[in-house]
């Protein structure tokens, strides 16, 4: 039986009695942007993320970090600020950068987490750095502590690209949008909180950088239609808001089942020398957006997979420091030997919270079955 690399509508099916009340709701109450249901998910997921000076919800995650780069003044429009990075990530991290009107610069990752080195990082920095935006990639978080501390030292603002760690620890309960200056959320659909569409949010402590976001998302101006900012139109709509508020009660139990998923994965597959499993420095700093394995011979093994109808997927296989969008002329990219050696051998595996476990085990003993065969 064919093995999907995500079913999404495993998961609505057990919600949608409440999905349904939730949208009928929004019908009924005839507001459809910017009403009690935005209102309400912000206060929410502020909460849910321990950020003291709350949330704002916007139209997409791409937004949401370049809002949050603008609101934050990490970048300003026309100075040639530049904003270091992650190469190994969605090319949607980057283009944020640049709709701020930053450039991306890129330093090399750490090859048990895949995200930034912060001893890397140093080594990027250039008298015209603004900012620095870690990605927490895969579901698991950066070193934020070590990020920040490099920053400190420079003067540089951190904003986190949390696309992909809705619900991650540092441990202690502390999330991960505490550590920066704000962290970027998407809820697209595919995401562990995501929407039946698109949308995104900012979470910080700064509540005056939360009201920038609010001003900036709705173009530029508070309330009357008279712009005090070069904003944008960026609004999370009722209907969304409202899926959101009923998926947000489950994601501490959806993030559950996700890292119990991923330990099977582990247990099944520790014994296979030649591969490289994730990582986390603690339990709950990592919540499975993705659980993504190495092997030097990637290519044949995900045709193997595929042979027996279970489907992969690489997660990234296109570097973004290698992409003509990303290289100005001007600013040669220095050679980025980790992440390079990497991007040739990440595979994602088949990971969401309506798999089962048996199917689980079948991916596993079907990749043993490949190393047993090598």
């Amino acid at each position: 039986m064919p093995i999907p690399f995500l079913d999404l509508a495993s998961q609505p099916a057990k919600i949608e009695r409440e999905l349904t009340a939730a949208l009928a709701r929004v019908l009924a109450g005839g507001k459809f942007i910017l009403g009690p249901e935005v209102a309400a998910f912000e206060a929410e997921w502020g909460r849910f993320c321990q950020a003291r000076g709350g949330a704002a919800a916007v139209g997409c995650g791409t937004d949401a970090l370049a809002l949050a780069l603008v609101a934050s003044g990490a970048v300003r429009k026309g100075h040639g600020d530049e904003v270091i990075t992650s190469p190994l990530t969605a090319a949607y991290t980057a283009l944020a950068i640049m709709n701020a009107g930053g450039i991306p610069v890129f330093a090399d990752i750490d090859p048990q987490t895949y995200t930034l080195d912060p001893h890397a990082l140093e080594g990027a920095i250039t008298p015209r750095t603004r900012a620095i935006v870690p990605v927490h990639l895969y579901g698991g978080l950066a070193d934020m502590r070590a990020i920040c501390d490099v920053a400190g030292r420079h003067g540089l603002i951190v904003i986190e690209d949390a696309a992909q760690s809705h619900g991650a620890r540092y441990g202690a309960g502390q999330a991960e949008s505490t550590e920066g200056r704000a962290a970027a959320y998407s809820f697209y659909p595919t995401k562990n909180l995501g929407a039946c569409g698109d949308g995104g949010a900012v979470v910080s402590n700064d509540a005056a950088l939360i009201e920038r976001v609010k001003t900036l998302r709705q173009g530029g101006h508070p309330s009357a239609l008279q712009s005090e900012l070069e904003g944008r139109n960026s609004r999370l709509d009722e209907m969304q808001a409202a899926v959101l508020r009923v998926k947000l009660k489950y994601l501490e139990e959806w993030n559950g089942r996700r890292r119990k998923l991923a330990g099977v994965y582990s247990a099944s597959l520790a014994a296979a020398s030649r591969l490289q499993l994730p990582s986390a420095t603690h339990p709950d700093a990592h919540v499975f957006h993705l659980y993504v394995i190495q092997h030097p011979e990637r290519d044949r093994l995900r045709a193997h997979l595929a042979s027996r109808q279970i489907e992969t997927i690489i997660h990234y296989p296109f570097l973004l420091h290698q992409q003509p969008l990303f290289r100005p002329e001007r600013q040669p990219q220095r050679a980025l030997p980790v992440a390079e050696g990497i991007a040739g051998r990440i595979l994602s595996l088949p990971l969401y919270p309506g798999l089962t476990g048996e199917e689980v085990t079948t991916v596993a003993q079907t990749i043993l079955e490949f190393e047993s065969g090598a």
